[in-house]
């Protein structure tokens, strides 16, 4: 998958609800559900269901580090 194609499948999810899952360093796992509310140029900001900010790169997308669940 490229960037832009990464790029344009977060934008699409823009301000919709969702549960997602990132896995983290030594195999640990986060999920967590909320909503993407900022796409920048090479990063995308998520709002938790408890008002907490979460930021991510297009490349964790892209690797598989973070996914969306439902």
């Amino acid at each position: 998958m490229s960037l832009i194609i990464a790029k344009k499948r977060i934008e699409n999810q823009l301000n919709v609800f969702h549960t997602f899952q990132y896995k983290g360093s030594r195999n640990q796992v986060d999920e967590f559900s909320g909503k993407i509310i900022y796409c920048f140029s090479s990063i995308f900001l998520i709002l938790t269901n408890n008002n907490h900010y979460k930021c991510f790169s297009y490349n964790d997308y892209i690797a598989n580090f973070f996914r969306f669940i439902s």
